[in-house]
């Protein structure tokens, strides 16, 4: 009989449900966009309960669309936009204020104050994080500071925080569930990634109440059921992990030194190191690819914050485009050797620069530039950009023999063949390339029985199209060249 399991895969820009079979295959899926909200410079907030609407709409679509009832799924899953802080009214259910972004740099001045004081090498040493706006632990701050009374109200035990999967459970379970897996925690920047458990240290640091934090569970477990209103029947929410650790799984990166990038809104490179959680000397981060079984595995993560937002941009902001997949036609004419450089820095620049200052720039214009060379340039940057993080690693003292891409930027033959040129390394697109809900609803197939094994799971991975890298060397050289320039003129160094 065959066994399904839904995929709750709630991003930046969108939410999306997928129904997967047993095998790994896709047989029903919906997305919605929802609004994004811009009140000041580099600020990013979203409508946490407009989340939770369009996400419990994909989802009863989905079904629909897969023609199967909830009561026959084996589980679900769900994947979710990391660091997107949450904070919400225990009795009521209500926000008591818009989620704020992981894109979102208005704590940006207090975390260079809390580096000029001291205090990043005690934040990296026990979460692997670096102090920066990214992580939910400011902005979780921000907000009690900044809403009349909500310090006082967490302190009391009258608030509840979580990252976006945290949200969804609560909503999803009417209330009875206050979880978050392990992978989420660690994107926080208070949980200890050695200890596996909330720092009281790093909590003091920032001001945050312990009695605002979900508890924390493996990314596997028993999550809670949800209410039977919801879907048609209660579910068990047996699978949580966020985006880029669920994209890792996606892709059956289980053994140290496999590497997935996934290109979405933004762009992540994992690297799987295994049991040890290994220290960047490159500024990247070292984070929890999954734990299992109460065991942790590790990994290194680079975090570019602008990748697919860069043409979705082009497309909504400059108007240049009217669709994502005119860019490959722009991009075939004007060729690699393209003069000009897009700088993405929309909200600052993530891994290896870590500038929250930083800001967008488009450098090389001449008379003769026109559409063509500023949108292939866009898809450009993605590529350049994942070269930054691959040199980190490789400066790290790992070995890159190949990539595994996930996204929906993977689809993009010349984009993909780009990368592996100016990488220098093979690129691997699988046969499915939503593998971030397919990370996720793999967790909830391994606690609901539906797989036995991270092996029988490695099994279902295939390759669809494998990109080898022809560019010669030196031009490889100078096109990166160019890009290192680019950004020197935009970093706040």
């Amino acid at each position: 009989m065959t066994r399904y399991l839904l995929a709750i895969d709630q991003g930046t820009t969108s939410s999306r449900a997928i129904v997967f079979d047993q095998t790994g295959s896709r047989v029903g899926a919906d997305q919605q966009e929802f609004r994004q909200f811009f009140p000041s410079d580099g600020w990013v907030e979203h409508d946490a309960t407009e989340i939770w609407e369009s996400t419990l709409a994909v989802c009863r679509a989905a079904l629909d669309h897969a023609g199967i009832a909830a009561s026959e799924l084996a589980g679900i899953g769900i994947t979710n936009q990391r660091e997107t802080t949450v904070i919400w009214d225990r009795a009521t259910g209500n926000p008591i204020y818009h989620a704020i972004v992981w894109q979102d740099r208005r704590t940006a001045s207090w975390c260079s104050k809390l580096k000029s004081d001291g205090h990043e090498n005690t934040v990296v040493e026990r979460t692997g994080l670096l102090i920066d706006p990214y992580f939910s632990a400011t902005k979780i701050a921000w907000i009690l500071d900044h809403v009349d009374g909500a310090r006082a109200r967490a302190e009391a035990g009258e608030l509840a925080f979580g990252t976006v999967d945290s949200w969804l459970l609560w909503n999803l379970t009417g209330g009875r569930s206050h979880f978050t897996d392990a992978t989420n925690a660690s994107r926080t920047a208070l949980f200890n990634i050695h200890e596996q458990d909330w720092d009281d240290r790093l909590l003091s640091l920032f001001g945050v109440p312990r009695a605002l934090l979900p508890e924390v569970l493996d990314s596997a477990a028993e999550f809670g059921a949800t209410e039977a209103k919801w879907l048609g029947a209660p579910v068990m929410v047996a699978g949580i992990a966020g985006d880029q650790q669920a994209a890792l799984i996606g892709q059956a990166c289980f053994e140290p030194g496999m590497a997935k990038s996934t290109y979405g809104t933004g762009c992540f490179l994992m690297l799987n190191t295994g049991d040890r959680a290994v220290r960047s000397e490159n500024r990247l981060l070292t984070t929890l690819a999954y734990r299992l079984n109460g065991k942790p595995c590790y990994a290194v993560e680079g975090s570019i914050f602008v990748a697919g937002a860069a043409m979705q941009w082009l497309r909504d902001g400059l108007k240049l485009i009217r669709h994502a997949n005119e860019s490959t036609a722009y991009a075939e004419t004007v060729g690699v050797n393209n003069p000009v450089y897009l700088v993405p820095a929309f909200t600052g620049l993530g891994a290896p620069h870590w500038d929250p200052n930083a800001r967008g720039a488009i450098l090389g214009l001449t008379r003769d530039t026109g559409i063509a060379e500023i949108v292939t340039a866009g898809l450009q940057s993605v590529c350049y950009q994942t070269k930054d993080l691959v040199r980190a690693i490789q400066n790290d003292g790992a070995t890159l023999q190949s990539l595994r891409v996930d996204g929906g930027m993977a689809v993009n033959d010349w984009v993909m063949q780009f990368l592996a040129d100016i990488l220098n390394v093979t690129v691997d697109r699988p046969r499915v390339t939503e593998t971030t809900a397919l990370g996720a609803a793999y967790l909830a197939g391994l606690q609901t029985g539906v797989y036995d094994s991270l092996e029988q799971i490695s099994e279902l991975w295939a390759c669809e199209h494998q990109f080898h890298p022809t560019m010669r060397p030196a031009l490889r050289e100078s096109l990166y060249v160019g890009w290192l320039d680019a950004i020197e003129r935009v970093c706040n160094r």
